[in-house]
């Protein structure tokens, strides 16, 4: 598939939009329900790009940057998975086995892209020394810059190049037990995604629920629809039920004024 001009510059600009919020960690364009939802608008299909989207946030939940520890690239992972499978015509599960190895690759460009600004940081001391508010804005934005062009330089690469025997090729080089141990893998991540967040939430009342929805699930055939209904009133009967949503209020009588008291000693006289 040869994209057109148009396609690339939104290719362009979505993989920038990615590359800059996984440092800002604020509109969440990095995240692959998002990059490759854009992706999918932007290559005309954006079904695949939800779904495969939606397949690789499952994969990094649990992927965060703590303290000084970096996680595995998401952006650059969902983008270029995103334009191999929406534009290189590739399936889905290859897709999403691609995307393991390149989110790792992608943090250790991201490392090293970090340690270069290090160098605009000390610079915007500099400049707030001199109190040039302008220096400060433009070391900013020249490092935001590095960000967004980490994921946009490989993605347009890959773009201009993913319909063409040159891709295919190398992907067709990829052993069968290599993608399929890297599927596998990806299973298992989701997995372990699941049990970070829930270790963090710490809501060990709510666990009965969850582990209802497995066993529904396992022997059942509802839709992904019907779990969300039955969830929902789940969460409608605990709320109504459980006191911790529900405290006694506690009515209080109102003081009887002096004149009811001095009514009453007439009365008992």
């Amino acid at each position: 598939m040869e994209l057109t001009t148009m396609q690339l510059v939104g290719v362009f600009i979505v993989s920038a939009l990615a590359g800059m919020s996984s440092i800002l960690d604020e509109f969440e364009f990095h995240q692959p329900i998002l990059s490759c939802a854009l992706m999918g608008l932007v290559l005309g299909d954006l079904k695949t790009g939800i779904i495969l989207g939606g397949t690789l946030e499952l994969i990094v939940l649990g992927w965060m940057n703590i303290g000084a520890a970096v996680a595995p690239d998401a952006a650059l992972a969902g983008t270029i998975s995103a334009i191999l499978v929406l534009a290189g015509h590739q399936s889905i599960g290859t897709g999403i086995a691609i995307a393991i190895p390149i989110a790792a690759a992608g943090q250790v460009l991201t490392i090293f892209i970090r340690t270069i600004t290090v160098f605009f940081q000390h610079k915007a001391d500099d400049f707030a020394q001199k109190g040039s508010c302008v220096g400060i804005d433009a070391c900013h934005l020249i490092a935001l810059s590095l960000q967004a062009l980490r994921v946009a330089i490989p993605s347009l690469l890959v773009a201009m190049y993913a319909g063409t025997a040159i891709v295919q090729s190398m992907l067709d080089a990829i052993p069968p037990v290599i993608t399929g141990g890297l599927q596998a893998a990806g299973g298992f991540i989701v997995v372990v995604g699941y049990a970070m967040v829930i270790n963090m939430m710490d809501v060990s009342y709510l666990m009965p629920f969850f582990f209802l929805g497995f066993v529904v699930a396992a022997f059942t055939t509802f839709n992904l629809v019907a779990f969300g209904v039955i969830g929902l009133v789940l969460a409608i009967i605990y709320i109504q039920l459980s006191p911790k949503y529900n405290k006694p209020t506690v009515v209080q009588a109102a003081p009887s004024s002096a004149k009811d008291d001095d009514l009453d000693d007439e009365l008992d006289d």
